[in-house]
C-alpha cells in the first residue's frame, strides 16, 4: 500500500463469503429458431446498468423460511430453495409462473404488483392456488462463484427451462422491475454482439454464453446443448472477462480495504498476442494463480509480449524477482514507475499518445496511454475500445488515497476530468468490480474532491491555521475516519491550494492569499 503516510497500518479487510442467487435461462423454438431469454436492465440500477441478463435474484431469508416451512414444495427438484427464489423472481421481473403442464404462463398483473412490493406475497398466492408449483423441473446446468472483488459476492445457480414454441412474452411491472426490455437471442447471435460491443454482458454470463455455443456446435441444437451441460455442471470461479479483450485476475494483496485483491488484466485474445497488466504476485497464492494463468495463456498458442504496470506501487508492482521466474516478457511503463522496476534491453517507456496493436485471430485490437499523475507520479491509464484500465484513480469500493508526499491533488481532479471526458463505456480499476457506469461514478468522485478542496479552503479562511485543526474541522463528516489519513488527506488539498495559490503556508502556519 504505497499510497499509506509512513508508519500507518490498516487492518487487512477478510475476504466477503459468497451468498446463494439463482438465475433462469428459458429456451423456446420460434419457427425453428433456438432461442433464449434475456432481459435488458434499467440504467439506473447500480449493479450492471444496461446490460443483458437472465431473470433471477438472491436467495433471501424469505425464501429460506418458505422452504423450511414447506418442505414438500419442489422437493423433487435438485435445489429446491433457489427454485423457489427462481419462481419469486420470475414472477417479480418478468410476470412468469408455471402452468402446471412444465412450462409458463403470465400471471395476474395484480399478483406481479403485490409480489414486487411484498416477498412474501408469492407463498400466500401459491397456497391460495393463484400461482402454481407443481410439475415445475428445471435443469442446473452450470454453477458461477463471483471472484472476490467486492464485499458482497455471490454463488449463482444457473437453472434452464425449455417451454417449447411457446409466444408467452414478459411483462416489467412499471417503477418495480430492474428490466426495461427483453430479447430472445440465438446464443451464438448473442456471443458474435458481445464480441463486436453491441451489447453487454455480465462476466458469469460471458463465459455461460460460450459454454453453450460450443455444446450447441457438439451436440447439434439448443436442448441438446443444455442436456450436455446438465450432465456435469461447470461449478466455482471461471474466466473473468469483463470485456471482449480484457480479462481480469484478482490477486490477493496487502491493499487498501475493503479491498483484498489487485486486478491483473490480461489483454487480447485467446492464441493471440497479450499483455499482462499489473501482475502484483507477492504471496505464494497470488503467485500459484499467476503461474496458473501463464500456463493457461501459453497452452493457447498465446504468446506475451509485454508487462505494463500502470504505477509505481507495491501493490501493483508485486514480486518481481518471482513473476520473473513465471514468466519474462518486455516491461512497459512509464519513466517515474522504470525506477521502480530492474530494467532491461527491451524495455519501453510509455508516455502520452503511444499506442500499441495486439494482434490475433485475424484481428487486432488498438490501445492507447494517458497520463494521470495525480495518485502517483508516473501514474497512467490504458485506453481502448473496451473502455479505460484506470489504475488507482477510481474505484467502485473503498476510496483512492491521494498522498501528501508524492501525491499531487490539482493533478488527479484534471486526471478524473481526462477520463471523463473521453467518455469510456466501461472502467476497470486497480481493485474492485469494474464500473459499468463510469459517468456516474467519475461525477461522484469529481463533486466529492472538489467539495472536499473547498471545505479545507474555507477552513482556513475561518482561522483555522495548524494542519490538525484544519483536518478535524474538513472532515467533521467522517469522525470514524484513521486520523493520519484524514491529516494526510488534508495536507494533499492544502499542497494542491498552495499550487494554485489560493493559499500560503508559513511556518507550518496556512494563510488565506
Amino acid at each position: 500500500m504505497g499510497e499509506l503516510p509512513e508508519g500507518v497500518e490498516l487492518p487487512l479487510a477478510s475476504v466477503a463469503i459468497p451468498r446463494p442467487s439463482a438465475s433462469l435461462i428459458i429456451s423456446r423454438n420460434n419457427f425453428g429458431k433456438e432461442e433464449i431469454l434475456l432481459c435488458h436492465r434499467v440504467s439506473e440500477v447500480p449493479a450492471f446498468p444496461d446490460f443483458w441478463a437472465f431473470p433471477g435474484g438472491g436467495v433471501s431469508r424469505v425464501d429460506r423460511k418458505v422452504g423450511e416451512q414447506n418442505p414438500d414444495w419442489l422437493s423433487h427438484t435438485e435445489d429446491p430453495i433457489s427454485t423457489i427464489t427462481l419462481l419469486r423472481e420470475l414472477v417479480e421481473e418478468v410476470g412468469f409462473a408455471p402452468d402446471g403442464d412444465g412450462s409458463l404462463e403470465l400471471v395476474d398483473e395484480n399478483i406481479q404488483n403485490s409480489v414486487c412490493e411484498d416477498k412474501n406475497a408469492w407463498s400466500s398466492f401459491v397456497k391460495q392456488n393463484l400461482l402454481k408449483i407443481e410439475n415445475f423441473n428445471s435443469q442446473i446446468v452450470a454453477e458461477r462463484t463471483m471472484p472476490p472483488l467486492a464485499p458482497v459476492r455471490f454463488t449463482n445457480t444457473f437453472h434452464h427451462l425449455s417451454i417449447g414454441d411457446s409466444k408467452i412474452e414478459p411483462r416489467f411491472p412499471r417503477g418495480l422491475s430492474e428490466f426495461d426490455d427483453y430479447k430472445w437471442w440465438q446464443p451464438e447471435e448473442l456471443l458474435n454482439c458481445w464480441l463486436k460491443h453491441e451489447v453487454r454482458l455480465p462476466p458469469p454470463q460471458v463465459t455461460l454464453t460460450r459454454d453453450i455455443v460450443r455444446a450447441i456446435n457438439t451436440r447439434g441444437n439448443l436442448i441438446s446443448a443444455f442436456d450436455r451441460l446438465s450432465e456435469n455442471p461447470s461449478k466455482g470461479y471461471h474466466i473473468l472477462e469483463f470485456a471482449p479483450g480484457v480479462e481480469c485476475l484478482p490477486l490477493p494483496t496487502q491493499t487498501l480495504p475493503p479491498a483484498t485483491h489487485t486486478n491483473c488484466y490480461v489483454l487480447g485474445v485467446s492464441g493471440g498476442e497479450r499483455i499482462i497488466v499489473d501482475p502484483a504476485a507477492k504471496s505464494k497464492d497470488a503467485l500459484d494463480i499467476l503461474r496458473n494463468k501463464v500456463r493457461e495463456i501459453e497452452s493457447t498458442g498465446s504468446e506475451i509480449i509485454a508487462t505494463i504496470f500502470t504505477h509505481k506501487h507495491p501493490d501493483h508492482i508485486g514480486d518481481l524477482e518471482n513473476i520473473s521466474k513465471i514468466y519474462q516478457a518486455p516491461i512497459w511503463t512509464s519513466k517515474e514507475t522504470f525506477k521502480m522496476i530492474p530494467k532491461c534491453e527491451s524495455d519501453r517507456i510509455l508516455k502520452e499518445g503511444d499506442d500499441f496493436k495486439l494482434t490475433g485471430k485475424g484481428e487486432s485490437v488498438s490501445w492507447s496511454i494517458i497520463e494521470t499523475h495525480g495518485h502517483c507520479p508516473g501514474h497512467i491509464c490504458l485506453v481502448g475500445d473496451a473502455g479505460i484500465i484506470s489504475g488507482d484513480n477510481v474505484t467502485v469500493i473503498g476510496t483512492i488515497l491521494v498522498p501528501s508526499s508524492d501525491g499531487d491533488m490539482n493533478q488527479y481532479l484534471e486526471g478524473l476530468e481526462r477520463i471523463k471526458n473521453l467518455n469510456p463505456p466501461l472502467l476497470f480499476p486497480g481493485h474492485g468490480p469494474f464500473s459499468a457506469n463510469p459517468q456516474r461514478l467519475l461525477n461522484r468522485y469529481i463533486t466529492h474532491r472538489n467539495e472536499r478542496h473547498m471545505l479545507v479552503y474555507n477552513a482556513v479562511k475561518n482561522n483555522n491555521k495548524e494542519l490538525e485543526s484544519i483536518a478535524k474541522k474538513s472532515y467533521e463528516d467522517t469522525p470514524d475516519a484513521h486520523p493520519a489519513l484524514l491529516i494526510d488527506q488534508t495536507l494533499s488539498h492544502l499542497k494542491g491550494h498552495i499550487k494554485s495559490e489560493n493559499i500560503r503556508e508559513e511556518g507550518g502556519r496556512y494563510y488565506i492569499n
